[in-house]
């Protein structure tokens, strides 16, 4: 653990969120004014959207949020960073996915003021993207999207997961870097924006070396973050590659793992 721990930075879904979306706020509370007497800043590093992130911290005003995978960050009055693609590998990118038969169906595309899903989406889906994006427009059309995109989420069930994320990413060249959370749930996001990158601009920003930082994972997407910082930590419910590349391991989402290291981290910071 880092002695010196100065900012600490969590996944949200299998990470710092149970099973049934929430987390023990009491418990969290009773840390969370322990960060702030030590000043610790508190950030949510999450491939979701910034304004659903929020909803799950609202009595806490001064959390930073690494949203859409590191490309927007910002707190409640300040954005920090902003990146997009560019329109015409924007473009690209979609030809690439409509090689892909019902992919659309299930597709989200993300921009900085709201998310996007098309209309002939099912209801199901409807429900399940307003979940993860609470600014949502619903479009006859991408091509109705005319705001920057920061990232493409969509459910696919392949056969093979390794297989298809090798071909997909060769279809994409260098165009955009596809990632998985798990479960069937895919993001095509920004060459070398990520979760990693979201904390290097913190870095800069708060004059925090990344070495003095602590972060929690389970997935795919947060790899990059656990390898980045000082103390790297695997949930003990996370996927086999990021258990092998952590320095450290808590317990899983449903036991609030983060919560239980983060007792110790304070007590010895």
């Amino acid at each position: 653990m880092l002695n010196r721990c100065k900012l600490i930075a969590v996944d949200m879904d299998g990470t710092f969120l149970n099973d049934q979306k929430d987390y023990d706020r009491q418990h969290f509370a009773a840390l969370y004014r322990k960060m702030q007497e030590r000043k610790i800043q508190f950030v949510v590093a999450s491939g979701n959207q910034y304004y659903q992130l929020r909803t799950f911290f609202a009595d806490f005003p001064d959390i930073i949020y690494v949203a859409d995978n590191g490309a927007y960050i910002r707190d409640t009055t300040t954005e920090y960073f902003g990146s997009y693609f560019e329109r015409e590998h924007a473009k690209q990118i979609f030809s690439r996915l409509a090689a892909y038969p019902g992919l659309f169906d299930e597709l989200v595309v993300s921009g900085f003021k709201s998310a996007y899903i098309l209309a002939g989406s099912s209801e199901e889906f409807r429900r399940e993207a307003h979940f993860y994006n609470r600014r949502l427009q619903v479009v006859d059309s991408f091509a109705e999207t005319a705001e920057e995109i920061t990232k493409y989420s969509f459910n696919y069930l392949p056969q093979d997961t390794r297989e298809f994320m090798q071909q997909l990413q060769e279809q994409l060249l260098d165009l955009g870097e596809i990632t998985t959370s798990g479960h069937g749930n895919f993001d095509i996001i920004q060459p070398g924006v990520h979760k990693a990158s979201g904390l290097r601009h913190l870095s800069q920003r708060l004059g925090i070396p990344l070495s003095q930082m602590c972060a929690f994972g389970d997935g795919g997407n947060d790899l990059e973050m656990l390898e980045a910082v000082g103390d790297g930590v695997a949930m003990a419910n996370c996927a086999p590659e990021v258990k092998k590349i952590a320095q450290h391991q808590t317990g899983t989402n449903n036991e609030q793992g983060v919560l239980q290291y983060l007792d110790k981290l304070l007590d010895n910071n």
